[in-house]
């Protein structure tokens, strides 16, 4: 982001907010998001998070999850510029520990029982189902682009799914179904002193809940499905839905959701490489990965 774009976003919100100058500290950056800490001339502080598309409609899902009572941080001020969205956000401080498997199957038990949200994008059966047509779309793109030329095994691995899609996505709607976070991982969850919060909500969407549960051990390890049926169960304890553990697709559920939120994962890093990053140099890792999880999705959806 630009210096002076990201001067003009802050100086906005410290408007809207009613706030003067703040001195700044780097906490995340990358290319498409940014995330700082304030510190204001009274020693108070706030966060000051700020992204363009698709990451720019945070500020909406936060404000109605606050709403519908899940634990979010407030948004003090918002405001776009140039298409860069800009939040200023309560700090919540240093957690006072990393979230384990009991604080994320609590949390995740809480937000799949929150009232869904019309506003909200929806990846239903059909949308499930569409994603393998859509990562091939997106390999398209790419090849006209001259880029990802020696990538026959991904559209191979790509069109067997696209062929086994409609059978395996039975089961889509079984509970629960409703918001999804699609960024759970244990540290979206800040644990404090004083109870949690659930943080970046860039790219929630209504959908089904098991693919937040299988996004929350994280995709760099080999998937295992044993370790998600136990939080699984650990989520039905809290009180989720024992619909959880249902077959879904002719097979297990932890299976299906391991499969297909790589799935998920494949379609958005080959959307990234040709619409929001956009640049050849980051191709080989891109490539890396989406090969990964193919073999992975093959395996876990018994294609």
């Amino acid at each position: 982001m630009e210096t002076s774009l990201n001067a003009d976003l802050l100086d906005n919100l410290l408007t809207i907010a009613g706030r003067s100058s703040a001195v700044r500290e780097q906490v995340r950056v990358w290319s498409m998001s940014g995330v700082e800490r304030l510190t204001f001339t009274d020693g108070t502080t706030a966060i000051f998070k700020y992204a363009k598309k698709p990451f720019d409609r945070e500020e909406r899902a936060l404000q109605l999850a606050r709403t519908f009572g899940v634990p979010v941080p407030a948004v003090h001020a918002s405001a776009v510029v140039d298409g860069w969205l800009g939040m200023l956000l309560e700090d919540l401080g240093a957690p006072a520990r990393e979230a384990d498997d009991l604080d994320g199957a609590t949390a995740a038990v809480v937000l799949h029982r929150t009232r869904t949200a019309a506003t909200l994008p929806v990846l239903d059966r059909e949308g499930l189902h569409r994603l393998p047509s859509r990562a091939l779309e997106h390999l398209g793109q790419l090849r006209k682009a001259e880029r990802w030329q020696d990538a026959d095994d991904v559209e191979d691995a790509l069109d067997r799914i696209a062929q086994a899609a409609e059978a395996r996505s039975a089961g889509t709607t079984t509970a629960p179904f409703g918001w999804v976070h699609s960024e759970f991982h244990p540290t979206s969850l800040h644990i404090g002193r004083h109870g949690w919060r659930l943080l970046d909500f860039a790219r929630a969407f209504t959908g089904p809940g098991l693919l937040d549960l299988a996004s929350w051990h994280g995709t760099l390890d080999t998937p295992d499905p044993l370790r998600l049926r136990v939080f699984l169960e650990t989520y039905v304890t809290e009180g989720g839905t024992p619909d959880v553990l249902a077959e879904r697709g002719e097979l297990p559920a932890e299976n299906w959701a391991l499969g297909w939120h790589r799935m998920w994962a494949v379609e958005w890093f080959m959307e990234q490489s040709i619409r929001w990053i956009n640049d050849p140099a980051t191709d080989p890792a891109y490539i890396k990965a989406v090969r990964r999880h193919l073999t992975d999705i093959l395996h876990l959806l018994k294609i």
